[in-house]
């Protein structure tokens, strides 16, 4: 079964919602109303021209900080990723470099972005999907700059499994000293399996590593299956090694989150909201590490333990209280989490039916209590979802919109209590 049309298509394509038909205004009515868009579970091997396909947005961008300062930035433009960056927390952006020499369909609209990281002797990397024309397919792509972006390397397809099938959803972490973890989404143990007459349930996440600041990897690891379809993944580095957090499916059909340390192993549950739900969320989890191992988590949920978006932190075998973040009503969703020290700052959107607003709220004493939500920036046009950036020395959002394009906020009144 392939995706309905639902409220994901009309949360990306604001501007279409008068012009769309009525049955697919009341299947966003009924999304709306969870809070959240569900596509219903996906089957592989159906060929979709790109032509048939809806034009994508690529709004959602790629933007990390270095030791430096320097911010960084790689998005998508005519089917290129480009990457460059600035000095002066975003005014001003050096000439982009180009990182594909061909044009790829890269994935850059809602749970997918550029992924971009900067190690401690400049080395710039990155990773990203590369949709291809079949319905769900893709490759998970990886690139690098060993002058400091001035030019990238070759792109290389880190899946090794040679399926034409679903290979999406990456994220990227480092260790900054030259180990680099890319984890992903992935059909192919789901593909083999129904290949025999047999049911699978989900994909699998899948992992490949390099030791040497991604010249080269190892074979990929697959290490969990039966996991939710299409929800992003996300990876952190702690002094214990690198943490992974998707959505997994537990019991039947319950999609609920998992962790695990990739160097440990081992599957813990930790999120228990029981959402029992045949179909994609298309909504994952954010996380973060502090310099000390505690983990802070934030996600999005429509169980029926509870519903909306919530934070909590790990330390250990110790867990918080999950606390909810922002408005249901005006659909809060899609939360990043950064961390440095013990401020925490974390970053939403919410829809108020005509504008949609970046909003944020932070911790100052590593998530034992909270600021008030703070509305930061508004727009009426689509948007991506803002990205909270924290370093030594600054605090920054940012947030790319289609009518007024990339806006940097930078937090003053977080950096002046952290002097």
């Amino acid at each position: 079964m392939g995706y309905p049309r639902s409220g994901i298509v009309m949360e990306r394509e604001m501007r279409q919602m008068l012009r769309i038909t009525a049955v697919f205004l009341m299947s966003f009515a009924a999304a709306a109303l969870a809070s959240q868009q569900v596509s219903a579970g996906e089957e592989p091997g159906h060929s979709m021209p790109t032509s048939s396909r809806p034009a994508k947005s690529t709004l959602a961008v790629g933007v990390t900080l270095d030791g430096s300062g320097r911010l960084w930035l790689a998005r998508v433009e005519d089917q290129q990723l480009l990457v460059s960056w600035s000095e002066d927390d975003g005014k001003n952006f050096s000439n982009p470099v180009l990182v594909t020499p061909e044009p790829e369909n890269i994935s850059a609209d809602g749970e997918s972005r550029p992924k971009i990281a900067v190690a401690r002797d400049g080395t710039v990397l990155l990773s990203w999907t590369h949709s291809l024309p079949q319905k769900y397919a893709g490759n998970i792509r990886f690139a690098r700059s060993i002058d400091s972006g001035r030019t990238f390397s070759k792109p290389v397809t880190l899946n090794d499994d040679d399926r034409l099938t679903s290979h999406r959803f990456d994220s990227l972490a480092i260790d900054g000293d030259g180990r680099v973890v890319v984890a992903w989404l992935d059909a192919r143990d789901r593909d083999a399996t129904k290949e025999r007459g047999e049911v699978f349930s989900g994909v699998s996440l899948y992992t490949a590593q390099s030791f040497d600041n991604g010249a080269n990897f190892g074979r990929n690891r697959s290490f969990q299956a039966h996991t939710c379809e299409c929800c992003r993944t996300a990876l952190t580095w702690t002094k214990d090694g690198p943490i992974v957090v998707w959505r997994n499916i537990f019991d039947i059909n319950t999609r609920d989150f998992a962790m695990a340390n990739l160097d440990k192993g081992g599957v813990r549950r930790v999120t228990r909201d029981n959402w029992q739900i045949d179909a994609c969320p298309h909504n994952g989890a954010s996380i973060a590490a502090d310099r000390w191992g505690k983990l802070h988590m934030a996600w999005f949920t429509n169980g029926s333990a509870r519903q909306g978006l919530f934070y909590k932190n790990i330390d250990g075998n110790w867990e918080s209280r999950p606390i909810p973040i922002g408005n249901p009503a005006a659909q809060a969703n899609h939360a990043g989490v950064a961390v440095a020290d013990k401020l925490v700052l974390i970053t939403w959107r919410e829809f108020d039916g005509q504008s949609y607003s970046a909003q944020m709220m932070y911790s100052i004493n590593g998530g034992e209590s909270w600021s008030e939500p703070t509305q930061v920036m508004v727009s009426a046009g689509a948007t991506d979802y803002p990205v909270p950036l924290i370093d030594n020395k600054k605090v920054l959002i940012a947030w790319n919109t289609a009518k007024e394009g990339l806006r940097i906020f930078p937090v003053e009144r977080i950096t002046a209590r952290r002097r």
